[in-house]
């Protein structure tokens, strides 16, 4: 306790060192939106196979996500890192002696995997237990022997999958598959024998195969390919030794299914519960005999419990909000991460309601809950989620928010970013446009036609509607988004000048050929699938879809924030949009900060959601603050 409370202390002195000019976060009471950032927050736990009663968490520790230990049965929750930037990326082996975490740089997602025993504390030096050099995670798996199957990527190799006998000296990594296309180790055998890969050897990583490889030597046991256009995922094997059943995700009937294949016969059994939407997740319950099945329907996603042995359904835990995880257990209860628009994030038990860890500190103020809109677009009706301030009214100024992925989807789910927007009165609008998933597979593929027009040609449609019945108001319509949505940010403001007021895109691909120059591995095969080429190979798509190509029209002020390591949409390309803006005299504005895609930190988010707060306040005609 002693040392949890002076890290605590030290983690505060860097948060004032590191406050921006004007920064109010010493007002007291701090206003409800920066509670929602500041508050603690815990993640799902990841319990071992083979030790239920351990598991490693990801919690709020000095006001950033670290790795913890946690026992069930006591509640004990001990840390084990402490990062500036945060860990986010942990799990633990299957007996519970040892939990693992990747580390990076600052943010960028080119590590090693590291590990540390159970319940050791951040005085511990976490070992290096895999005798290879650093690259991007495509993958972990362990197994109780000690044996780990790793996938790693690079530019310089493509992707490489090892086995090797973690943490013994000298310990020799068994090469098990190599391509220069992206893939990833998915899954691996009660028994340690057989691993899946998904693989994108066809050139699309958007619509992966999978093969089984023996584990000792990498020979090839079975493959499952359903052809161009049609994925196919590994989530997990049967968990009986010598069970040689993989629970595979496929999209074979237009929306995303569950299979069971048995890559020793052959034999698929399609599994169909007769649910609406598609297939979020899966798992195996521990004895094998029931399926915990998580289904998205429109902006939903809701949790059910499949008998394999006579087929019937029933639901697992609340009926409303979104479950964003889940696990079940070995006695038959499910551990949950759900939340909803209004209700904060909580991790409960299903079968007694109650919080599986409580941390110290207030509970996130609640907010305004969701509306579902739809609207009439180019490729048919088009879902929306709309949030009304608490005060004001019609027609209300308007955050039109564009969710990043693209291969993602809105929900109905708890947002600190969305409540604050709506205390200072403005209206949230999500749009789960053509690309977005849980709308079948068409739905999520339709984008390819035009990349980035498509998606804007629904958000300018749900906004048409808003706008027409007099819920929005036209003339105070901000565009924001990050990642992919901050793309669609930059590409609206310059292909659709006169619909939006103000921009604000975080982390985005802005210059899109450089982009694809210096990204991560895993992202350049997205890009080839998604314009059908490289820019050497496809240059006027690639010049069609960005939004460097369009800076002469740009008519609203914009504010863009960037990671300085971010390996998803590098900092180079921003910099030279920004360039171009600011050689036509537009009113550009940046902030930038010493981290990757994106930061785990609270005192950062709340930094840069005050300067959107800001920016947003200072050009917008008749905000209030």
């Amino acid at each position: 306790m002693p040392i949890e409370r002076a890290i605590g202390r030290a983690h505060r002195a860097a948060d004032r060192a590191n406050r921006a000019p004007g920064d109010t976060a010493d007002a007291w009471p701090p206003p409800p939106w920066e509670e929602r950032f500041r508050a603690r927050r815990v993640g799902l736990p990841e319990w071992a196979r083979g030790n239920p009663d351990r598991a490693v968490v990801i919690a709020t520790a000095g006001g950033a996500q670290q790795v913890h230990s946690w026992t069930v049965s006591t509640g004990a929750l001990v840390r084990a890192t402490d990062r500036p930037h945060g860990t986010t990326d942990a799990t633990i082996d299957p007996t519970g002696a040892w939990i693992w975490w990747f580390d990076d740089t600052d943010g960028d997602e080119f590590g090693t995997w590291r590990r540390q025993p159970f319940a050791s504390t951040v005085t511990r030096r976490p070992e290096h237990p895999i005798s290879l050099p650093p690259a991007y995670a495509a993958g972990l798996l362990l197994h109780d022997d000690g044996t780990a199957v790793i996938g790693r990527s690079d530019d310089g190799y493509g992707t490489q999958i090892h086995a090797v006998r973690a943490g013994v000296p000298d310990a020799v990594p068994v090469p098990l598959y190599h391509h220069a296309q992206d893939a990833e180790a998915a899954a691996l055998s009660r028994d340690g024998n057989l691993v899946a890969v998904e693989h994108s050897e066809r050139g699309d990583n958007r619509h992966p195969a999978i093969r089984v490889l023996s584990v000792d030597n990498g020979a090839r046991v079975a493959d499952l390919d359903d052809g161009p256009g049609l994925g196919l995922w590994a989530i997990a094997f049967a968990p009986l030794p010598g069970d040689p059943r993989l629970l595979v995700r496929h999209e074979r009937s237009g929306a995303t299914r569950l299979l069971i294949w048995d890559v020793r016969t052959g034999l698929i059994r399609p599994i169909d519960p007769g649910l609406p939407g598609d297939v979020a997740d899966a798992d195996f319950f521990p004895d094998g005999r029931s399926l915990l099945i998580a289904q998205d329907h429109e902006a939903r996603t809701l949790l059910f419990r499949y008998d394999l042995q006579d087929g019937s359904v029933r639901q697992v835990g609340s009926a409303v909000g979104t479950v964003s995880g889940a696990t079940p257990r070995p006695d038959g209860d499910v551990w949950i991460a759900r939340s909803s628009a209004a209700e904060p994030r909580e991790v409960i038990s299903a079968a007694t309601s109650a919080a599986l860890i409580t941390l110290s500190g207030p509970r996130p103020p609640a907010s305004v809950p969701v509306e579902d809109v739809w609207a009439d677009g180019p490729g048919g009706r088009i879902h929306g989620l709309l949030r009304r301030p608490s005060t004001g009214s019609a027609p209300y100024p308007v955050v039109v928010d564009v969710h990043g992925g693209p291969t993602w989807h809105d929900s109905d789910s708890f947002d600190p970013y969305a409540a604050a927007w709506t205390d200072h009165g403005f209206a949230v609008l999500k749009v789960n446009y053509r690309g977005s998933t849980g709308y079948g597979s068409a739905w999520r593929d339709a984008l390819e036609a035009k990349v980035g027009f498509t998606e804007l040609a629904d958000i300018a449609a749900v906004h048409d509607a808003l706008v027409a019945d007099g819920t929005l108001d036209a003339n105070r319509s901000v565009l924001v988004g990050a990642s992919w949505g901050g793309y669609l940010t930059l590409l609206g403001l310059g292909t659709q000048p006169e619909r939006w007021t103000l921009g604000v895109a975080g982390v985005p691909v802005a210059d899109y050929i450089a982009a694809y120059e210096d990204e991560m591995d895993s992202l350049k095969a997205f890009d080839r699938s998604l314009f059908g080429g490289s820019p050497e190979e496809v240059p006027d798509a690639y010049r069609v879809s960005s939004p460097l190509s369009y800076v002469d029209a740009v008519r609203a002020p914009v504010l863009i924030l960037a990671g300085q390591n971010d390996p998803r949409c590098p900092y180079r390309q921003i910099e030279n949009y920004v360039t171009a803006l600011r050689g036509r005299g537009a009113t550009v504005e940046t902030y930038t900060y010493d981290a990757g895609h994106g930061s785990h930190v609270d005192h950062e988010r709340v930094r840069q959601m005050r300067a959107e707060i800001e920016f947003v306040l200072r050009h917008l005609p008749g905000a209030r603050a």
